[in-house]
């Protein structure tokens, strides 16, 4: 009895699974890991597989069957972690970003972490001025296709490609001339270095926006970036606070704490598994950017008594210990195989990117450009909640609105690969018409948008005219349906513009 017991063990213990892990450039990196395979065997045959020494600053992540990301603990189980049935699926991503991106010793790893903030740009979360836009793109234009040519580029050349959720005729025509006038003779490394040096020295670089609300219920994004923790709320950041500043981080169920020196700052995530996530991830970056030695980590608590609530220790090294150590590599470099123009599932190159020339340049342009960036970057996004696909052509309400009879016929994809700061605040399951309900009266209180248009100061504000307008569209949408997220969008409509002060 015994020994049939024992033999049925191991073989638990020696099936193989299948995992697929998606890499910055969109290709796939397929292996078999055993059952008690730990997540840091798993990273490290990415790691060789990638050619990549600096390691540190990446990470693996995945999305639970309850729509929750995650990221790979290294010292705890694969298959335990997943709780799903295989093949597994994850996400290989930045999950520390350099506090100097030009610092990084290996082109290799300046070239992922261009990946991942070029995917930044696209899906809204890297929040910059046109003029800045325009050079970012201009940047990876040059890294993609290399010098302006007549003969290969014809007028409207850059139109073809697609560096954000949206994009005027306008811009288009500047990130051409800065590729043409600028940037001839970069190498693809050069012009992904000065990428790098722009991107760092915007206030969003190194931001992964967890959705949650203050104590006002009004929406807020919360994040934690290489100098410390911020908090946004529409275009812009109301909190900033370093890092050695930042005495404590706490959950409770739902509610998020975090003590400075002086203040307590509380926020409401949207499940307690969204706020547990918030909090770990709080507790990995402080330790990542604080500490000298890896030596200083503690097991932290989430409760003040020690034998109630969560228990939370960073396992690895921190990022002095990571510099430390890279200047040490010595070895031929790498090659590199870019991606270069193969079009991406979730960050496309080489794709016609949905203009916004076509909306007139009034006051409620603003408004409902930033509605629609939203509701397309919630619809091509599948990170937290399974949304059908939608082509980019569908950009306005009418198509939005007549696309609605063929949605059954697209596929729900749940996936790491295009997250947006509008994606995981949602509750899931969700019918797809509630999703558009509550994005349209989130956006339009003020949720983040990828580019800030720099417009005329007559475009600030729309008149009540034009609010009422938009508003008609909205109740449209809320006709036929019933439940809180409809409740929710037509009480947005009685002060739809309405924002608290930042402070």
């Amino acid at each position: 009895m015994l020994s049939r017991l024992m033999s049925g063990s191991s073989r638990n213990l020696d099936r193989e699974y299948s995992c697929t892990v998606r890499l910055l450039d969109d290709s796939e990196y397929t292996c078999t890991i055993q059952r008690d395979a730990k997540g840091q065997y798993l990273f490290d045959l990415l790691c060789h597989h990638l050619n990549l020494l600096e390691k540190d600053y990446f990470g693996i992540r995945f999305v639970d069957p309850d729509k929750q990301r995650h990221w790979l603990e290294f010292t705890k189980s694969v298959v335990k972690q997943l709780r799903s049935q295989p093949p597994f699926t994850m996400c290989f991503r930045v999950k520390f970003y350099p506090a100097d991106p030009a610092a990084l010793r290996e082109e290799i790893t300046r070239y992922l972490v261009f990946l991942q903030i070029k995917r930044d740009l696209y899906h809204g979360r890297l929040l910059c001025k046109t003029s800045d836009a325009a050079l970012l793109a201009a940047y990876i234009l040059q890294a993609e296709i290399g010098d302006y040519d007549p003969g290969k580029h014809p007028e409207g050349y850059s139109s073809k490609f697609q560096f954000f959720p949206k994009h005027s005729e306008k811009l288009e025509k500047k990130i051409a001339e800065i590729h043409k006038t600028e940037l001839s003779g970069q190498t693809p490394a050069t012009s992904e270095l000065n990428f790098l040096r722009k991107a760092q020295t915007l206030e969003t670089y190194g931001v992964d926006p967890h959705p949650c609300k203050d104590v006002s219920g009004n929406a807020a994004f919360l994040a934690f970036t290489p100098f410390g923790f911020v908090v946004l709320q529409g275009n812009k950041r109301v909190h900033f606070i370093k890092w050695n500043e930042v005495t404590k981080l706490k959950f409770e169920g739902k509610t998020f704490y975090l003590y400075e020196k002086k203040i307590v700052l509380t926020y409401f995530a949207p499940t307690p598994e969204a706020c547990k996530h918030l909090w770990k991830c709080g507790i990995e970056n402080q330790a990542f950017y604080k500490l000298e030695k890896s030596s200083q980590v503690r097991t932290v608590s989430s409760s003040n008594l020690f034998f109630k609530g969560s228990r939370f220790r960073y396992s690895g090294r921190v990022a002095k210990e990571v510099m430390e150590s890279s200047a040490k590599i010595k070895r031929e470099p790498p090659e590199i195989h870019r991606a270069g123009m193969v079009p991406s599932r979730s960050c496309p190159s080489i794709t016609h990117g949905p203009r916004l020339s076509s909306v007139p340049r009034t006051r409620r342009r603003a408004v409902h450009i930033s509605i629609m960036e939203g509701l397309e970057s919630l619809r091509d996004s599948a990170h937290s909640t399974p949304v059908r696909s939608t082509s980019h052509s569908d950009t306005f309400l009418p198509h939005v609105r007549s696309g609605r009879a063929d949605s059954s016929e697209r596929v729900a994809v749940i996936a790491d690969e295009a997250y947006s700061p509008a994606d995981s605040v949602l509750p899931t399951p969700v019918a797809e018409h509630s999703l558009e309900l509550m994005l349209l009266s989130r956006q339009i209180n003020g949720a983040p948008c990828s580019i800030e248009e720099e417009k005329e100061s007559e475009a600030s504000t729309p008149t009540t005219a034009e609010v009422e307008a938009l508003g008609g569209e909205l109740k449209a949408l809320c006709q036929g349906h019933s439940g809180p997220e409809a409740e929710q969008a037509m009480v947005c409509l009685q002060n739809p513009l309405s924002r608290e002060p930042a402070h």
